[in-house]
């Protein structure tokens, strides 16, 4: 993988690259579309290429690992030719699910020990399976095994996790280089900043997180219950430590705002099920602010979603009929509010891209999260 820097704004820290994998090219700032087992839900990859442009989607290791498993994947020669996406593709390592659903988990300096959410069934991942795991999925980028610490975690707790974390990660490291990638194409590792909302220990795992000296990092543990102020003064501080040429993924993050806003801090990559989850749930966002599409008001608006076209929804459904699809409990109302939000998702790092290179960045993002966080 190469990371090429091409700009950065002159009253931030947003910035304008290019990432470049075996699989394509990534223009940064981006948004990777979450797709959990192999495909984000009830959106076509035509539908992704042609209409929301996403250019690098996610995997989950924990859930691919369990459905279909690792024998499948394998036979089909990795997860880019299970499913046919033919563009990049992270995966995650899977600890985040261990930790959010698994009911019944246990951690041990050898790894994570849990019972699958499926059929209850007993496994363990380590530092060095999950990087075998992610060789047989075959994303471009994978991720180290972590654990993320609640949002409100105490200082002893947050301390002792980020402490595991690493040494995992030297593990992890140390595994991935001594391992090769099993379908023709390269893969990148990514280490994962934890420390909660302190700032001492943010500071010290940035630093031993770019001590580390790989292609690209990323930082955790974030919007997962602490105050949005506490994650952007985080992601500030840690943005401060991590070497400037390169990439820089905000895992798990978040609505329109906290993009922008993380942008203007020098994030590069987002990933969030926020736009496909509140686009099956009615509710749509636009570049005027937030629409639920449940709602009475909109029962004689032929208008469309977004007057600024941010979508091809704009062009072919207006906001009468789209509430007529949810209160109908039609699938077909799912399916256009998620492909509404990638697309809309998509086309505002696209605009943040063009706003950095014009040199009105700052300017812009100010306008535009009054707008995103307004409730239409």
């Amino acid at each position: 993988m190469k990371f090429e820097l091409q700009h950065t704004d002159a009253k931030s820290s947003a910035r304008v690259g290019k990432i470049t994998t075996d699989h394509g090219e990534i223009e940064t700032p981006i948004f990777m579309p979450v797709g959990t087992v192999g495909s984000v839900k009830g959106v076509h990859f035509r539908d992704l290429e042609d209409d929301v442009k996403a250019q690098i989607i996610l995997g989950n290791t924990y859930h691919l690992y369990l459905r279909p498993g690792l024998d499948i994947l394998k036979a089909a020669g990795g997860l880019h030719k299970f499913n046919g996406w033919d563009k990049p593709m992270l995966t995650d390592s899977g600890g985040y699910q261990v930790f959010s659903l698994s009911d019944n988990r246990k951690l041990t300096e050898e790894g994570a020990m849990f019972r699958s959410h499926l059929d209850g069934s007993k496994h363990l991942f380590t530092p060095e399976n999950v990087v075998d795991i992610q060789r047989v999925i075959g994303a471009d980028i994978i991720m180290a095994l972590d654990e993320c610490p609640p949002g409100d975690a105490e200082y002893a707790y947050a301390k002792k996790s980020m402490e595991l974390t690493h040494r995992w990660l030297k593990r992890g490291v140390d595994h991935f280089d001594r391992t090769e990638p099993l379908y023709g194409h390269s893969q990148t590792f990514f280490p994962i900043v934890q420390g909660a909302g302190y700032r001492d220990l943010r500071t010290q795992s940035a630093e031993f997180i770019a001590s580390q000296n790989r292609e690209g990092n990323a930082i955790g543990g974030l919007a997962v219950g602490e105050p949005t102020e506490v994650m952007y003064e985080m992601v500030e501080l840690v943005n401060g430590i991590l070497p400037k040429d390169k990439p820089r993924y905000l895992m798990g993050v978040g609505t329109p705002a906290n993009l922008l806003e993380n942008i203007a801090l020098g994030v590069d990559m987002f990933d969030c099920v926020m736009p496909t989850r509140n686009g099956r749930n009615g509710m749509l966002f636009t570049s005027e602010g937030i629409l639920n599409m449940r709602n009475e008001k909109w029962k004689n608006d032929f208008s469309p979603v977004d007057p600024n076209g941010t979508s091809f929804v704009d062009h072919h459904y207006t906001k009468a009929y789209l509430r007529h699809l949810y209160v109908s409990k039609e699938m077909l109302a799912a399916q256009i509010g998620s492909m509404h939000n990638l697309t809309f998702y998509l086309w505002l790092v696209r605009e943040a891209r063009k706003h950095i290179l014009e040199g009105d960045f700052v300017q812009w993002k100010d306008v535009m999260v009054k707008k995103l966080t307004t409730r239409l």
